[in-house]
Order: C-alpha cells, then structure tokens, then sequence
C-alpha cells in the first residue's frame, strides 16, 4: 500500500470526522490544520443541546435544513472555543464550502480550502482568486470493504 500524501491524509481524515454528522441530508467533514499539525475538526449538526436532526427531523426552510451548523463553521467555532489561532491555515472539507462559510473562512485567516466534492456555489471560485485564497480539490478516495 502507497503512503498517502499528506493532502490526501487529512482529506481521509476530513471524511471520518464527516462521519459525525447528525444532520443525514449531507455529512459534512471540516479540519483546519497549520504546519501539519491538526488545528480544529467540526462536522454538520444541531446547536449544542438541541435535538439532533437524524433524531427529530429537519428544519427545512427554502430547501435547506437551517437546524444545523456546518462543518466549517463548527470547526472554527471550536478553534475559537478552545483559543486555538487558524489564522494563516489550510481547511480541508469533505465538499467545497457554501458561500456563508466560504467568507467565514476568508475572514478567519484560512489561506488554502481543500474540497472533495463541489457543493452549489460558483462565486466561491472568482473570490477566492481575487483575495489570494487557493482552492484544491481533492476527490474523497472511498474505502474499499
């Protein structure tokens, strides 16, 4: 077995922590790392104390499930929770961010998105260029059973 490149590990690694999710519409991993050096993790789910969506269903307004908080989102939350600094990071996400939390991540520091999957939003890609963030993807490999 090759060894896997570093991108190709935390992106792994990205996909299990999506395995967390709570909200079963879209299981969405985040990890925020520096120096490779793991910084944060954050999955999609409920606020913390409420019910979880896979437990009571969803809050579906204009087709989105708004119960839950994304990945992204969380993982910076928790950065900040814990007092980590992810400024000047690299966030690798099971599916490209939504424009929310692509200008959450852009005001937060992160240099480099790391995706697996294109997730809805185009203006992602002319913003990212314009402000000097990269965007890779890197297609979630499936594990073999």
């Amino acid at each position: 077995m090759a060894r896997a490149s570093w991108e190709q590990y935390f992106m792994n690694i990205a996909k299990e922590v999506a395995s967390r999710s709570t909200c079963d519409r879209k299981h969405v991993g985040a990890l925020i790392v520096r120096d490779k050096t793991i910084l944060s993790t954050g999955y999609n789910g409920s606020i913390r104390g409420m019910p979880h969506c896979d437990d009571v269903g969803h809050m579906i307004e204009d087709g989105h499930c708004v119960a839950t908080i994304h990945a992204e989102t969380n993982a910076i939350l928790q950065a900040a929770k814990n007092g980590v600094m992810i400024d000047k990071s690299e966030v690798y996400i099971t599916a490209s961010p939504c424009w929310p939390c692509f200008k959450m991540l852009a005001n937060a520091g992160i240099k480099k998105i790391y995706y697996g999957e294109f997730y809805r939003d185009e203006r992602i890609f002319d913003v990212a260029k314009r402000i000097g963030i990269e965007l890779i993807h890197i297609p979630v490999e499936q594990k073999e059973l």
